[in-house]
């Protein structure tokens, strides 16, 4: 009997030291974990890359207005007429095609006498009349020569005002995900290059953030937090950045 208490007492004894010996253990395997982990998260290299790239347009809209000014409203509007079917005239032959051309309603503004303070008096003095175009193609060039050369209207006795165009690039969705590629792999040199630095190398992207996307004229060097979009110049200049971060070997 005696003997049988002693084994049990023994038994507890090896059972405490067994599960004393799995608890620090495992808080040396747990900690360890911890400590690779903490390693992980906090051994990276922070850089920001960039990439550049020169595009032509490849979309151009052209507006432009044309207007009369007559005491009578049947005749101004007569007169504004003849003078859409003279821009007509003009543009076609330029290569102006009928798909690409928009004629906007006709806008009409009443206008009064002044009395002596130079205010508006009740008595109409005439109508202005005017009306806009635009146009819209794929052929740039062509309609940017239009443009410059539209002014000659005037020459027909047409009141012509012409705005200067706008230029788009169509393919700015393919592009975005090219000039972001460019500039994390720019990204990734320059980590390499600071990691080497003092003896280390890069391993695998932990995080990537897109920064700044812009379109600006190609001699231009403004930069926004927000993004340039230009759409005043024919060819520009189109710039990402990204914010990436790279894991320390």
């Amino acid at each position: 009997m005696e003997g049988l208490k002693v084994l049990r007492s023994t038994q507890i004894i090896v059972l405490g030291v067994c599960f004393v010996i799995a608890t620090i253990v495992s808080t040396v395997i747990l900690s360890k974990g911890l400590l690779q982990i903490k390693k992980f998260s906090s051994e990276v290299v922070t850089v920001t890359g960039s990439a550049e790239k020169k595009i032509l347009s490849d979309y151009i809209v052209w507006n432009a207005e044309f207007s009369r000014q007559e005491v009578d409203l049947k005749v101004g509007y007569k007169k504004l007429q003849d003078d859409l079917n003279k821009v007509k005239v003009y543009l076609t032959p330029k290569g102006i095609k009928e798909d690409e051309l928009i004629v906007s309603q006709v806008n009409t503004r009443v206008l009064y006498k002044k009395n002596e303070k130079g205010n508006d008096t009740n008595e109409v003095e005439g109508y202005r009349l005017s009306q806009g175009i635009e146009v819209k193609s794929y052929d740039v060039k062509k309609v940017e020569d239009v443009s410059r050369q539209s002014t000659e209207l005037i020459e027909q006795d047409i009141q012509f005002i012409s705005n200067a165009p706008e230029y788009f690039y169509t393919k700015l969705a393919e592009l975005k995900i090219e000039m972001l590629a460019s500039a994390t792999e720019d990204a990734k040199k320059r980590a390499i290059t600071m990691a080497q630095s003092t003896g280390n190398k890069i391993g695998a992207i932990r995080s990537a953030k897109m920064g700044t996307f812009q379109i600006t004229p190609v001699n231009s060097y403004d930069v926004s937090w927000y993004g340039e979009n230009d759409t005043s110049s024919y060819e520009k200049k189109v710039m990402a950045v990204v914010n990436s971060s790279f894991a320390i070997e």
